[in-house]
């Protein structure tokens, strides 16, 4: 019987592999492009491809492709077979360094943002050695930038990639000036914990919203949710079981490092969380894992919902990004060690997190905004849109010390004692966690925790790799003129915790006290919309940072406003045509019919038995009637709002139209809907509840 460890990886094209496959001079060459950032050698890349193709031949692929990353927020692929025609009729397998480094999808049909036009169809994708091919339904998958016949980034790949270097070339300015001179990079690392639902298949076909949606958009609350909390860690059941055993195996064949599995909170709700890897590379690995989730799903007549809010009046589900930095010497620039208090260097790169969070806490909000994360975040499952950092007491402690200039005192170690003789004695951490905060430092790394579960982690990483360069910039500019290093280094620290102290809070972020001191006392911006956060990317400090730092050009953050905040306005816009059609087509029908079926049967037992009261029938017909004519108000008031919705051309007016009129209709169409639901007889609803959805898998 095979073990893990003898396929883990087996379907990627990874170092022991090209270690096998190349000769020494071409690993040696293509290692260095890897590690160091050195240019690709067309000979060499002549060389990787022939290995390449021999390697997924063997593995029983037929077909390459480059996977890239287009702002639609999945992936795409355009497959083309390794067969070339030879002279004596048949074929032989063929593959060159030039189709390996570069391919030319047609980019028209991908959101440009307006950098391009439509019959402007040259694009171009561009091979990243720095994450390793892949094979996927027989397909050798070859991971690449995605860019314009102008060279403009149309991907999410190109400025993740451009982030991580400028975060690099600055944590490297600051490392030199610490006397460090074996570190020839750094990199950030991230592990995202990814979120997600499973329903059964056949009740998902029967709902239109999870069908066109992602979430469902009618739905009365079940006689039990959540209430319990006995689903959370709970046993897993045996269908969801078996659907881990699948995706698990299926991950690992992948090299994708998954870890961890839990039931989450809601019901019919479960987590994935794998091992931090390079940023670039998890950002692959968690698309990969979300279109093998849905795939592996779909094998066990399953669904997996991925939206973040699919259920009204239960947890959502989010993705914890989990961000730290890291040289490639194997030092974790975020472990505080022993003696934090002690430690510059920690010390040092902690300031420049918080300088970077506060000064762009707009970033790291739109980084996050979607239609669906706008249901999610500032409810009692999810950080509040309110940006703060959680520090904990050892190191806040640490840092009043420094802004005071008074000695530090560590708090000695606390032995936890269970009083069972049995049991064993283990020190407590010098802090708990805090998971109502949206950035929380948790030992060696910060917990970003605003992301979606539809996300891709790129935005977030883009936006906090930048601003923490830009933090480390400013650092190294001062430091690097400076006479006395270590006394400029303690001023330049402290006057950073002075400034930035506000983005600190270790308290509850649900708490409403806390949402008014941090706007009207500290400060702290409250973008709580998508429409309110997208804007602050064209303030000028923003634009300034990101263009200094070449993660983006003028145009493209232009282009990234007008993509996202008009898929923002198409996916409400959909949700809410989804509305009326199936109040239309299938609510009121069944209303209409469960109504004449009471009446009915009323007349028939009056008949029968002259003289006999329906005052239960009476009443029930009668809300149900005003309940029809109320959804059918409703209905036609959402209608209204659509058609005048069409009527803007303007992609941020019509956001703002969303916000303010159409997401109010679309409530206030629920409420009815949902009332009909609780005194409609189930045979008579068109579609399964929420207690068929949330239980119905076992």
């Amino acid at each position: 019987m095979k073990t893990v460890s003898d396929y883990f990886g087996s379907l990627v094209f990874d170092d022991r592999v090209m270690k096998a496959k190349l000769p020494s001079k071409v690993y040696a060459s293509l290692k260095k492009t890897i590690d160091e950032g050195e240019r690709l050698d067309t000979e060499v890349a002549n060389a990787v491809a022939d290995a390449m193709k021999d390697w997924a031949v063997e593995h029983g692929a037929t077909h390459f492709t480059h996977w890239f990353q287009p702002l639609t927020g999945i992936t795409a692929e355009k497959h083309d077979s390794f067969i070339s025609p030879s002279p004596d009729g048949g074929v032989i397998m063929e593959f060159s360094g030039k189709e390996l480094i570069k391919g030319e999808p047609d980019a028209s049909s991908f959101p440009s943002g307006g950098l391009r036009a439509t019959f402007e169809a040259r694009g171009y994708t561009a091979w990243d050695p720095t994450s390793y091919a892949f094979i996927k339904d027989k397909t050798l998958c070859i991971p690449t930038a995605f860019c314009s016949y102008g060279g403009e980034a149309l991907d999410k790949k190109t400025p993740l990639l451009r982030s991580m270097q400028a975060l690099n070339k600055q944590a490297m300015r600051i490392l030199r000036l610490f006397g460090n001179t074996d570190v020839r990079c750094v990199r950030t690392s991230v592990g995202p914990e990814q979120e997600y639902f499973l329903v059964d298949k056949g009740m998902y076909d029967k709902r239109p919203d999870l069908v066109f949606c992602g979430r469902t958009l009618f739905g009365a609350k079940p006689p039990k949710g959540q209430e319990l909390d006995d689903h959370y860690f709970g046993v897993i059941k045996p269908r969801v079981a078996a659907f881990m055993a699948d995706l698990n195996e299926e991950l690992w064949k992948l090299g994708i490092l998954a870890k961890t599995e839990h039931n989450e909170v809601a019901p019919a709700q479960h987590e994935l969380a794998p091992i931090y890897t390079t940023t670039n590379v998890a950002c692959d690995h968690n698309q990969l894992t979300m279109e093998i989730m849905q795939k592996v799903a779909s094998r066990h007549g399953l669904v997996c919902l991925l939206h973040e809010k699919p259920f009204a009046g239960v947890n959502g589900s989010g993705k914890h990004n989990n961000w730290s930095m890291a040289t490639d010497t194997g030092v974790n620039l975020l472990t505080p060690g022993e003696t934090p208090y002690e430690n510059a260097q920690f010390l040092l790169f902690l300031a420049a997190v918080l300088q970077a969070v506060d000064d762009y806490q707009d970033l790291l909000r739109l980084s996050v905004a979607t239609a669906g994360n706008d249901h999610r975040l500032g409810a009692n499952e999810a950080p509040p849109a309110v940006i703060s950092i959680f520090l904990g007491e050892e190191l806040t402690a640490v840092l009043d010390a420094i802004e005071n200039d008074t000695p530090y005192s560590a708090a000695e170690k606390t032995v936890m004692r269970l009083g069972v003789h049995v049991l064993p004695r283990f020190t407590r951490d010098t802090t708990d966690r805090n998971r109502t905060s949206p950035f929380a430092f948790t030992g060696n790394k910060f917990e970003f925790r605003m992301l979606g579960s539809s996300n891709s982690i790129a935005c977030a990483n883009i936006m906090l790799n930048a601003a923490v360069a830009e933090s480390l910039r400013q650092y190294a500019d001062v430091l690097e003129g400076a006479a006395d290093f270590t006394g400029a280094l303690h001023d330049l620290i402290k006057k950073v915790i002075h400034d930035h102290r506000r983005i600190i809070f270790n308290g509850n972020g649900y708490d409403d006290r806390w949402i008014r001191e941090a706007t009207e006392v500290r400060g702290l911006s409250n973008l709580r919309t998508t429409p309110d956060a997208l804007p602050t990317i064209l303030e000028k400090k923003n634009t300034e940072m990101l263009t200094s730092l070449k993660i983006f050009s003028e145009a493209e953050i232009r282009s990234r406003y007008e993509i996202t905040l008009e898929n923002y306005c198409k996916t409400v816009n959909i949700e809410g045509m989804t509305m009326v059609d199936m109040v239309r087509k299938q609510i009121l029908p069944a209303v209409c019919a469960y109504v004449k079926a009471v009446a009915d049967g009323c007349a028939a037992k009056t008949a029968a038995v002259p003289g006999l009261g329906c005052r239960y029938e009476r009443g029930l017909i009668e809300k149900l009637s005003l309940l029809a004519d109320g959804i059918d108000r409703a209905a036609e008031g959402l209608e209204a709002t659509l058609l005048a919705y069409r009527g803007i051309s303007d992609v941020t007016e019509a956001s703002c139209f969303i916000r303010d009129k159409m997401l109010q209709k679309m409530a206030e169409l629920r409420v009815v809907c949902d009332e009909a639901e609780t005194l409609t007889a189930k045979e008579y609803w068109p579609f399964p509840t929420y207690s068929d959805l949330l239980f119905g898998v076992r």
